[in-house]
C-alpha cells in the first residue's frame, strides 16, 4: 500500500534510537538468536526472554528521523514508511474507538538498531519487533523486515511491512481494552491465551487497513495512504503466514509442535487479517470467544 506523495509526516511521533548504542549483550550467538526470534517474534513482552540477554545501561538518548516528511519519502525508505505508518495509526484508532467510548492514549514508537531498553527489559534485534505494555511503546529494528523475507519467506511489498506495525498497535488497543494479560494467563498451546492473543492483534491489524486509505492526514485533511490493490492484500498476507507458528517451527527444527505455539498458525493468522479487513467491525475480532481458530 503506497503513500500518497504530498501527505505530511508528523516524525516526532517516532523515536530514533539507531546508532545509539545501549551495551546489551545477546546471549547464544546465531542459535541464540533464533531461539529468541522463534519464541517472540511478534510478540508482546521481552521479560520472556529470561537469561538470554543481559541488561543494558540505563540513560539512552534518542531523536527523531528528521528525513520523513512526506508520503513520498515513506514510499522511498523503511524507516519512513514505519513512520507513516505509525502516523496514520493514530489517526485511525481515536475516531474508530470513540464510537464504543474508548479513548486512545498515543502510544510511542521506537525505531533502533542492534538493542535498546524497554519499560519491559533491555531488548535486542533478535525478539523482533513487538510491544511493551509497561511503557505503552512499540519497537521496529528496520533489519527485521529483511529478515522476514530472507529467513521466512515473506513477500517484502509494503503492506507486508505495514502490516507489522499495525500488529504491534494492535497490542496496544488489547492493552486498553484489558485483554492484553491473557497472553501471559495461558502462554502456550494451539488454543492458548497466547495465540488469541496475537491472532486477535492480526485482526486488529486487518481492520486498520480496511480504512487506511479514507483514514485522513489530520493537516492537510488528505488520506495517509492510496487504496489497496489486490497485491498489497496478498503481500500482507504472505507476511502474516510468513511468521506463524508452524512454518517458524518446521523451519527451525524440522517438525510441528502445536503444544508449543505462541502465535498461531500460517493459516490462522492469514485467516484472522482477513476477518479484521474483510468486516472492518472490531466486534468480528473476538478471538478469545471463537469456538475454533
Amino acid at each position: 500500500m503506497s503513500f500518497n506523495d504530498n501527505v505530511q509526516l508528523d516524525p516526532n511521533q517516532v523515536q530514533d534510537r539507531r546508532g545509539m548504542g545501549t551495551g546489551v549483550k545477546v546471549g547464544g550467538g546465531i542459535g541464540g538468536g533464533l531461539v529468541l526470534l522463534v519464541a517472540l517474534l511478534l510478540g508482546i513482552n521481552p521479560n520472556m526472554l529470561g537469561g538470554l540477554t543481559d541488561g543494558g545501561t540505563a540513560g539512552q538518548s534518542q531523536g527523531t528521523a528528521p528525513a520523513c516528511t512526506t508520503g513520498a519519502d515513506a514510499d522511498k525508505r523503511l524507516d519512513c514508511r514505519i513512520t507513516g505508518t505509525v502516523n496514520s495509526l493514530n489517526a485511525f484508532w481515536p475516531g474508530y474507538l470513540k464510537q464504543y467510548n474508548v479513548q486512545y492514549p498515543r502510544p510511542k514508537a521506537v525505531i533502533f538498531s542492534g538493542g535498546t531498553n524497554t519499560g519491559c527489559g533491555a531488548a535486542t534485534s533478535e525478539v523482533g519487533p513487538f510491544y511493551c505494555p509497561t511503557d505503552t511503546t512499540a519497537y521496529f529494528d528496520p533489519g527485521f523486515f529483511q529478515e522476514l523475507v530472507d529467513r521466512f519467506g515473506s513477500s517484502g511489498g509494503p503492506l507486508a511491512q505495514e502490516y507489522v506495525v499495525a500488529h504491534e498497535f494492535g497490542h496496544h488497543i488489547q492493552n486498553l481494552l484489558g485483554d492484553l494479560k491473557r497472553a501471559q494467563q495461558d502462554p502456550k498451546g494451539p488454543e492458548s491465551g497466547s495465540v488469541r492473543t496475537e491472532l486477535q492483534a492480526d485482526c486488529y491489524a486487518g481492520l486498520w487497513a480496511k480504512y487506511a486509505s479514507t483514514t485522513p492526514d489530520p493537516r492537510t485533511g488528505q488520506p495517509y495512504l492510496e487504496p489497496l490493490t489486490q497485491q498489497d492484500v496478498n503481500d500482507a498476507l504472505s507476511a502474516a503466514a510468513s511468521v506463524g507458528d508452524d512454518r517458524i517451527q518446521k523451519a527451525a527444527t524440522g517438525r510441528v509442535s502445536p503444544e508449543g505455539w505462541t502465535h498461531g498458525s500460517s493459516e490462522e493468522r492469514q485467516r484472522w487479517f482477513s476477518r479484521g479487513y474483510q468486516s472492518g467491525d472490531i466486534k468480528q475480532c473476538d478471538t478469545f470467544s471463537a469456538a475454533t481458530l
